[in-house]
């Protein structure tokens, strides 16, 4: 099963549209999760028609259009795994401990708000992973989002993919 990650898209704010190579990706994926900070409901709406399982939530940048139509946490189990979204996990200082308390049933958390990439394994397991944004780099490199396969119940080839410039 393969996984598109990304987050803090802020249309049109950041950029006018998505990357064609995030697009690009929309096909292949069988789940797209989205952890906040769309800004635009036609974001929602274009992902809605191109993805096969759209998994997303609202960020702290959201207005109330887009908290009418998307959760603040959502949850999902993909191939025995389980799945949760949420825009914000506060600082990254303290940020394995902090999501392993809040989320002690998940597998996977799903993140966004810094736009600072981020995968780690909290204590007891927790994989928490941040695809950073596609559009806003801010003072990161580059702009960024993530592919990761399930394979026989594991998360496995959690790859972070630069996009590039302009």
């Amino acid at each position: 099963m393969r996984l598109l990650l990304i987050s803090d898209t802020h249309l049109p704010r950041r950029a006018e549209r998505l990357p064609q190579a995030l697009l690009a990706e929309l096909p292949r994926a069988d789940v797209v999760f989205h952890a906040g900070d769309w800004v635009d409901t036609d974001t929602l709406d274009l992902l809605e028609s191109r993805s096969r399982r759209l998994i997303g939530v609202y960020g702290n940048n959201d207005g109330p259009e887009l908290r009418a139509r998307l959760p603040e946490v959502a949850y999902a189990e993909l191939d025995g795994l389980r799945f949760g979204a949420v825009h914000e996990t506060g600082p990254a200082r303290g940020r394995e401990a902090r999501c392993a308390a809040r989320f002690p049933d998940l597998d996977v958390l799903v993140f966004g708000h810094s736009h600072i990439p981020w995968d780690s394994t909290a204590p007891g397991g927790l994989r928490l992973l941040n695809p950073g944004s596609p559009t806003d780099r801010r003072r990161q490199p580059y702009r960024t989002y993530m592919t990761a396969e399930i394979d026989g119940g594991a998360l496995a080839e959690v790859t972070l993919h630069r996009l590039p410039q302009g």
